[in-house]
Protein backbone atom coordinates (compact mmCIF):
# COMPACT_ATOMS: atom_id res chain seq x y z
CA UNK A 1 0.00 0.00 0.00
CA UNK A 2 1.27 3.49 -0.88
CA UNK A 3 1.74 6.29 1.85
CA UNK A 4 -0.73 9.04 3.27
CA UNK A 5 0.84 12.64 1.58
CA UNK A 6 -0.65 14.11 5.03
CA UNK A 7 1.57 11.52 6.85
CA UNK A 8 4.91 11.02 4.53
CA UNK A 9 6.46 13.22 2.29
CA UNK A 10 5.80 11.44 -0.92
CA UNK A 11 8.67 11.46 -4.09
CA UNK A 12 8.26 14.49 -6.27
CA UNK A 13 9.20 13.33 -9.85
CA UNK A 14 9.37 15.75 -13.25
CA UNK A 15 6.71 13.40 -14.90
CA UNK A 16 3.56 12.94 -12.42
CA UNK A 17 3.06 9.49 -11.19
CA UNK A 18 -0.41 9.62 -11.36
CA UNK A 19 -3.06 11.27 -13.23
CA UNK A 20 -5.88 12.23 -12.47
CA UNK A 21 -8.57 13.69 -15.26
CA UNK A 22 -12.43 14.86 -15.33
CA UNK A 23 -13.00 15.16 -18.66
CA UNK A 24 -15.59 17.68 -19.25
CA UNK A 25 -17.26 19.44 -21.69
CA UNK A 26 -18.26 16.45 -24.23
CA UNK A 27 -21.78 17.92 -24.80
CA UNK A 28 -20.61 21.39 -24.89
CA UNK A 29 -18.60 20.46 -27.81
CA UNK A 30 -20.97 19.03 -29.81
CA UNK A 31 -23.69 21.31 -29.40
CA UNK A 32 -21.02 24.32 -30.78
CA UNK A 33 -21.20 22.10 -34.00
CA UNK A 34 -25.16 21.81 -33.74
CA UNK A 35 -24.34 18.08 -33.11
CA UNK A 36 -26.17 15.94 -30.70
CA UNK A 37 -24.66 15.26 -27.68
CA UNK A 38 -23.64 12.06 -28.07
CA UNK A 39 -21.73 12.83 -30.75
CA UNK A 40 -19.43 14.78 -28.21
CA UNK A 41 -19.14 11.37 -26.03
CA UNK A 42 -18.08 9.47 -29.58
CA UNK A 43 -15.26 11.93 -30.16
CA UNK A 44 -14.81 11.78 -26.45
CA UNK A 45 -13.65 8.67 -26.85
CA UNK A 46 -10.89 9.50 -29.13
CA UNK A 47 -9.48 12.04 -26.98
CA UNK A 48 -9.14 9.19 -24.42
CA UNK A 49 -7.15 6.97 -26.68
CA UNK A 50 -4.88 9.79 -27.74
CA UNK A 51 -3.71 10.60 -23.81
CA UNK A 52 -3.89 7.01 -22.96
CA UNK A 53 -0.99 6.59 -25.41
CA UNK A 54 0.82 10.01 -24.32
CA UNK A 55 0.52 8.85 -20.89
CA UNK A 56 2.59 5.39 -21.25
CA UNK A 57 5.05 7.04 -23.93
CA UNK A 58 5.25 10.01 -21.04
CA UNK A 59 6.11 7.81 -18.31
CA UNK A 60 3.15 8.03 -16.54
CA UNK A 61 2.15 5.10 -14.06
CA UNK A 62 -1.31 5.60 -13.24
CA UNK A 63 -4.01 7.73 -14.97
CA UNK A 64 -7.65 7.58 -13.60
CA UNK A 65 -10.48 8.95 -15.41
CA UNK A 66 -13.32 9.99 -14.57
CA UNK A 67 -16.21 9.04 -16.93
CA UNK A 68 -19.42 9.03 -15.34
CA UNK A 69 -20.98 10.03 -11.78
CA UNK A 70 -23.36 9.05 -9.23
CA UNK A 71 -24.69 12.37 -9.82
CA UNK A 72 -24.86 11.51 -13.70
CA UNK A 73 -28.11 8.62 -13.48
CA UNK A 74 -29.62 12.57 -13.66
CA UNK A 75 -28.91 13.00 -16.96
CA UNK A 76 -31.88 12.49 -19.51
CA UNK A 77 -32.59 8.71 -19.83
CA UNK A 78 -31.76 8.67 -23.54
CA UNK A 79 -28.24 10.27 -23.04
CA UNK A 80 -27.38 7.75 -19.83
CA UNK A 81 -28.15 4.72 -22.17
CA UNK A 82 -26.00 6.13 -25.05
CA UNK A 83 -23.50 6.04 -22.56
CA UNK A 84 -23.85 2.76 -21.30
CA UNK A 85 -23.76 1.58 -24.63
CA UNK A 86 -20.41 3.43 -25.54
CA UNK A 87 -19.06 1.57 -22.39
CA UNK A 88 -20.19 -1.49 -23.34
CA UNK A 89 -19.10 -1.34 -26.80
CA UNK A 90 -15.36 0.62 -26.04
CA UNK A 91 -14.27 -2.85 -23.61
CA UNK A 92 -15.27 -4.80 -26.75
CA UNK A 93 -13.06 -2.63 -29.06
CA UNK A 94 -10.58 -1.39 -27.12
CA UNK A 95 -9.36 -3.93 -24.31
CA UNK A 96 -7.63 -6.27 -26.38
CA UNK A 97 -5.47 -3.16 -27.32
CA UNK A 98 -4.88 -2.17 -24.06
CA UNK A 99 -3.64 -5.91 -23.66
CA UNK A 100 -1.47 -5.71 -26.61
CA UNK A 101 0.47 -2.21 -25.00
CA UNK A 102 0.39 -3.86 -21.58
CA UNK A 103 -1.89 -2.03 -19.96
CA UNK A 104 -4.07 -2.38 -16.96
CA UNK A 105 -7.51 -1.88 -16.89
CA UNK A 106 -9.22 -0.92 -13.39
CA UNK A 107 -13.40 -0.02 -13.46
CA UNK A 108 -13.95 2.05 -9.76
CA UNK A 109 -17.26 2.41 -8.67
CA UNK A 110 -20.53 0.58 -7.31
CA UNK A 111 -21.53 -1.97 -10.62
CA UNK A 112 -25.47 -2.59 -8.98
CA UNK A 113 -26.83 -0.12 -11.34
CA UNK A 114 -25.40 -1.53 -14.52
CA UNK A 115 -26.82 -4.24 -17.02
CA UNK A 116 -25.67 -7.62 -16.18
CA UNK A 117 -23.39 -7.32 -19.62
CA UNK A 118 -22.02 -4.75 -18.83
CA UNK A 119 -21.10 -5.71 -15.57
CA UNK A 120 -19.76 -9.19 -16.87
CA UNK A 121 -17.64 -7.17 -19.86
CA UNK A 122 -16.18 -5.02 -17.18
CA UNK A 123 -14.98 -8.08 -14.91
CA UNK A 124 -13.85 -9.90 -18.39
CA UNK A 125 -11.64 -7.01 -19.28
CA UNK A 126 -9.73 -6.24 -15.82
CA UNK A 127 -9.47 -10.29 -15.34
CA UNK A 128 -7.88 -10.10 -19.45
CA UNK A 129 -5.59 -7.59 -18.06
CA UNK A 130 -4.92 -8.37 -14.91
CA UNK A 131 -1.28 -9.43 -15.19
CA UNK A 132 0.02 -6.44 -17.33
CA UNK A 133 2.57 -4.27 -14.88
CA UNK A 134 2.52 -0.78 -17.23
CA UNK A 135 0.38 2.09 -17.11
CA UNK A 136 -2.69 1.32 -15.20
CA UNK A 137 -5.90 3.18 -16.76
CA UNK A 138 -8.31 3.46 -14.27
CA UNK A 139 -12.06 4.11 -15.57
CA UNK A 140 -14.59 5.89 -12.83
CA UNK A 141 -17.84 4.79 -14.08
CA UNK A 142 -20.91 5.44 -11.37
CA UNK A 143 -18.34 6.31 -8.57
CA UNK A 144 -18.56 8.96 -6.05
CA UNK A 145 -15.95 10.43 -3.99
CA UNK A 146 -18.09 10.51 -0.62
CA UNK A 147 -19.19 6.50 -1.85
CA UNK A 148 -16.14 5.83 -1.81
CA UNK A 149 -15.37 6.89 1.62
CA UNK A 150 -18.36 5.93 3.15
CA UNK A 151 -18.03 2.25 1.39
CA UNK A 152 -14.54 2.40 2.91
CA UNK A 153 -15.45 3.60 6.64
CA UNK A 154 -18.78 0.39 6.31
CA UNK A 155 -16.15 -1.74 5.39
CA UNK A 156 -14.62 -1.37 8.41
CA UNK A 157 -17.21 -1.10 10.61
CA UNK A 158 -18.48 -4.29 9.21
CA UNK A 159 -14.83 -6.12 10.22
CA UNK A 160 -15.48 -4.77 13.43
CA UNK A 161 -12.86 -2.68 13.92
CA UNK A 162 -12.55 -0.73 17.12
CA UNK A 163 -10.72 2.94 15.79
CA UNK A 164 -10.62 3.73 12.21
CA UNK A 165 -7.28 5.53 11.31
CA UNK A 166 -5.97 7.24 8.01
CA UNK A 167 -4.16 3.95 7.02
CA UNK A 168 -7.22 1.16 7.63
CA UNK A 169 -9.30 3.48 5.66
CA UNK A 170 -7.39 4.29 2.77
CA UNK A 171 -6.62 0.50 2.30
CA UNK A 172 -10.39 0.02 1.86
CA UNK A 173 -10.27 2.93 -0.61
CA UNK A 174 -10.41 1.93 -3.91
CA UNK A 175 -7.42 3.53 -5.64
CA UNK A 176 -5.92 1.62 -2.22
CA UNK A 177 -3.20 -0.11 -4.60
CA UNK A 178 -1.97 3.18 -6.19
CA UNK A 179 -0.33 6.53 -5.22
CA UNK A 180 -2.55 9.65 -4.45
CA UNK A 181 -2.60 11.54 -7.45
CA UNK A 182 0.08 14.12 -8.30
CA UNK A 183 -1.56 16.01 -10.33
CA UNK A 184 -5.52 16.54 -11.68
CA UNK A 185 -6.89 17.72 -14.84
CA UNK A 186 -10.19 18.72 -15.40
CA UNK A 187 -11.59 20.30 -18.56
CA UNK A 188 -14.24 22.41 -19.95
CA UNK A 189 -13.47 25.58 -18.10
CA UNK A 190 -15.27 24.64 -14.57
CA UNK A 191 -13.12 24.81 -11.28
CA UNK A 192 -14.55 22.18 -9.20
CA UNK A 193 -13.70 18.13 -7.87
CA UNK A 194 -17.60 17.25 -8.56
CA UNK A 195 -17.09 14.53 -5.82
CA UNK A 196 -14.09 13.02 -7.42
CA UNK A 197 -11.31 10.98 -5.78
CA UNK A 198 -12.27 13.54 -2.44
CA UNK A 199 -9.47 12.02 0.10
CA UNK A 200 -6.85 10.97 -2.47
CA UNK A 201 -6.91 14.70 -3.96
CA UNK A 202 -5.79 15.96 -0.36
CA UNK A 203 -2.45 17.34 -2.02
CA UNK A 204 -2.59 16.52 -5.65
CA UNK A 205 -1.74 19.62 -7.91
CA UNK A 206 -5.09 21.12 -9.31
CA UNK A 207 -4.68 22.21 -13.15
CA UNK A 208 -8.37 23.55 -14.89
CA UNK A 209 -8.54 24.29 -18.60
CA UNK A 210 -10.90 26.12 -20.74
CA UNK A 211 -10.59 23.22 -23.69
CA UNK A 212 -13.49 20.88 -24.09
CA UNK A 213 -12.62 17.53 -23.46
CA UNK A 214 -12.56 16.60 -27.03
CA UNK A 215 -10.36 19.22 -27.74
CA UNK A 216 -7.88 17.88 -25.08
CA UNK A 217 -5.01 16.87 -27.32
CA UNK A 218 -1.33 15.64 -26.64
CA UNK A 219 0.03 19.07 -26.57
CA UNK A 220 -2.77 20.08 -24.18
CA UNK A 221 -1.67 17.63 -21.91
CA UNK A 222 2.21 18.19 -22.14
CA UNK A 223 0.93 22.28 -21.34
CA UNK A 224 -0.72 20.26 -17.75
CA UNK A 225 2.97 18.60 -17.28
CA UNK A 226 4.57 22.00 -17.57
CA UNK A 227 2.23 24.11 -15.41
CA UNK A 228 2.58 20.62 -13.08
CA UNK A 229 6.86 21.34 -13.16
CA UNK A 230 6.54 24.61 -12.04
CA UNK A 231 4.72 24.45 -8.88
CA UNK A 232 6.28 23.75 -5.38
CA UNK A 233 5.08 20.75 -3.65
CA UNK A 234 5.55 21.31 -0.24
CA UNK A 235 3.55 19.03 1.71
CA UNK A 236 3.17 21.63 4.90
CA UNK A 237 6.97 22.46 4.25
CA UNK A 238 8.18 26.06 3.60
CA UNK A 239 9.85 26.32 0.50
CA UNK A 240 13.47 26.72 2.10
CA UNK A 241 13.16 23.50 3.28
CA UNK A 242 12.65 21.96 0.03
CA UNK A 243 15.77 20.51 -2.03
CA UNK A 244 17.15 23.06 -4.67
CA UNK A 245 15.61 21.80 -7.74
CA UNK A 246 12.51 21.61 -6.41
CA UNK A 247 12.26 25.45 -5.10
CA UNK A 248 10.56 27.21 -8.30
CA UNK A 249 11.80 31.16 -6.83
Amino acid sequence: MFGSSTKDVPEVRCVPRHIAIIMDGNGRWAKKRFLPRVAGHKKGLDTVREVVTACKELGVEYLTLFAFSTENWRRPQDEVSFLMELFLRALESEVSKLHANNIRLRVLGTRERFSPALAERIQAAEDKTAGNDGLVLSIAADYGGRWDVLNAVNGLIADGVSEITEENLAARLSTHWAPEPDLFIRTGGEQRISNFLLWQLAYSELYFTDLLWPDFDRTALEGALNSYRERERRFGRTSEQLPVQQRRN
